[in-house]
């Protein structure tokens, strides 16, 4: 058994069980702090009550006494900081929240840390961001770089890289160590249900129509959870300190593609009826709607030699057999 402790927020989360279930696999001692919001996966929670090296606190980020408490028990070598509201549409509907748990919680978080780093314990902070941060990639085939300035188009993406903004600052004045991390368009199973792969699968199933926004030639760049959470548990180990990661694929496709591909594949591969495609609608866009979001992974390949494992094909496919059992 590892003796590290490692704090990750949102740890029931998409991104965050994924990481908790490969740490803990890893022999690490895995706190982890998650609010039980609606996001919160509590089929995973009782999976990994199992380990010994698990340790579960309700908690909201926001709450500073908690986190003191927590800190003061633990003291992590590692914080993986996940917990955030990050659906763009709920952003701009209610930005408030994004406020306090993405720019708040990350504060709470960071006075944390600098006090146990204060006190000369080893702790690395570990900011886990969004390729939204950089904001649209206007010119053709350019793709955004670590170094490229930010310009946030949402209140979600704004909150995000105002947190990466606390993270550095943090570390140029109070010394702390840290990674940010900028991944791409993340999908698999366990999304929750409000999220585009999981709103096509669940509205086929149900008969009601597939909403596009605009003309659906918004591009994304999307990458298997799995080989995200990878890639964020050895950017902590092994990343240069105080170092910015973009995660990504060569996976670059349109909203409306994405759509017509699962439309495809449960024909093609489930024995649904060519119909389905008539369940396609376009609505009126996002405000604000950025068009293309690219990153840049050459870094991430270089220094640490790593690379997405997953054919999208595949895991698409492994992913709408997941959904299909959850929503038939």
């Amino acid at each position: 058994m590892k003796k590290e402790f490692v704090v990750v927020t949102g740890g029931l989360g998409f991104i965050g069980s994924s990481i908790v279930e490969k740490l803990l696999n890893l022999k690490f001692k895995v706190v982890n702090l998650d609010n039980l919001t609606y996001a919160a996966n509590l089929e995973k929670l009782k999976k990994f009550n199992s380990f010994k090296n698990y340790y579960f606190y309700k908690c909201d980020i926001t709450d500073s006494k908690k986190l003191n408490r927590i800190f003061n028990k633990y003291k992590p070598k590692y914080i993986l900081n996940l917990a955030a509201e990050s659906h763009v549409d709920n952003s701009i509907n209610n930005p408030k929240n994004f406020i306090n748990t993405n720019i708040i919680g990350t504060y709470n978080l960071l006075v944390e840390t600098n006090k146990l780093h204060q006190k000369n314990y080893s702790i690395k902070f570990v900011q886990i961001s969004t390729d939204e941060v950089y904001g649209d990639v206007v010119k053709k085939n350019k793709s955004s770089k670590e170094n490229d300035a930010y310009s946030p188009s949402s209140p979600y993406s704004a909150s995000k890289a105002s947190a990466d903004h606390l993270v550095r600052s943090w570390s140029r004045t109070y010394g702390i160590k840290y990674n940010i991390t900028c991944s791409a368009n993340n999908y698999g199973p366990y999304q929750n249900n409000e999220k585009l792969i999981p709103v096509i699968i669940k509205n086929i199933v149900s008969k009601k129509k597939i909403p596009i926004y605009g003309n659906g030639l918004q591009k994304r760049n999307w990458i298997y959870v799995e080989d995200n959470a990878d890639a964020i548990i050895k950017i902590a180990l092994k990343g240069k300190d105080n170092s910015t990661y973009n995660i990504g694929s060569n996976n670059d496709f349109t909203n409306k593609f994405m759509v017509k591909t699962i439309c495809k594949i449960l024909c093609k591969k489930f024995n649904f009826n060519k119909r389905i495609f008539k369940l396609i609608k376009y609505v009126k866009d996002r405000p604000g709607h950025d068009v293309v979001y690219k990153v840049n992974f050459h870094k991430i390949r270089k220094e640490l030699n790593w690379k997405p494992k997953e054919n999208f094909n595949k895991s698409i496919t492994k992913t709408i057999r997941w959904y299909l059992k959850k929503f038939k």
